[in-house]
């Protein structure tokens, strides 16, 4: 590790939010004015990162009455209160600077589906838990003390058996269990009609 590196690590262990170019972030900055100090936001599209260890950099652009303007924002500097990323936008360039020649809805960004975002997290959270039961499952669990596994075996009836059981039951005892059932609902309409009288 070079001495600058070394030197540099205590400023950049300032939190800052995953935002890439496309995204739409508001910056807050502190302002002096004479003895006052006060924060002000400024809230844009980011057109550019250019990274360079401690002197990282990124412009954010907005459009205020018709008149596009720019800042260039150090990226650890002591300056920047916070950085609130509002929208992701969804883009397939590093730099945006086509977006200078365009203004109005022409210079709108298209957002990323928050659908999809949670998509992906969900899977990403899915994955760590199959990883972390995946030794749970690996365990192999053993019969119980007193019972051979060939006499656990046995107890259990095969699927063979259950098939062998239901056939034994002839057409003519399902035929009569269900005249017997029609039987009993017929007798007992009359009875509640004559109630009702």
């Amino acid at each position: 590790m070079s001495i600058i590196d070394e030197i540099t690590r205590e400023f950049r262990n300032k939190e800052i939010p995953d935002f890439k170019a496309g995204d739409t972030v508001r910056v807050y900055m502190r302002i002096k004015e004479g003895e006052k100090e006060r924060v002000q936001f400024f809230e844009g599209i980011v057109i550019a990162i250019h990274r360079n260890g401690i002197s990282t950099t990124f412009k954010v652009r907005k459009e205020s009455f018709g008149v596009g303007v720019e800042k260039t924002f150090p990226l650890y500097s002591p300056l920047i209160e916070k950085i609130e990323v509002k929208r992701r936008g969804d883009v397939r360039r590093a730099k945006l600077y086509y977006l200078r020649k365009l203004s109005g809805k022409k210079a709108r960004v298209k957002e990323k589906k928050e659908w999809m975002i949670k998509k992906k997290e969900e899977a990403k959270r899915a994955q760590q838990e199959a990883q972390a039961e995946a030794p749970a499952a690996e365990e192999v669990s053993l019969p119980e003390e007193g019972v051979s596994s060939v006499e656990a075996e046995e107890t259990v009836p095969s699927s063979e058996e259950t098939s062998q059981a239901k056939e034994e039951v002839s057409p003519e005892e399902t035929e009569k269990a269900g005249e017997q059932a029609s039987g009993e609902a017929v007798k007992e309409e009359p009875s509640d009609s004559d109630e009702k009288e």
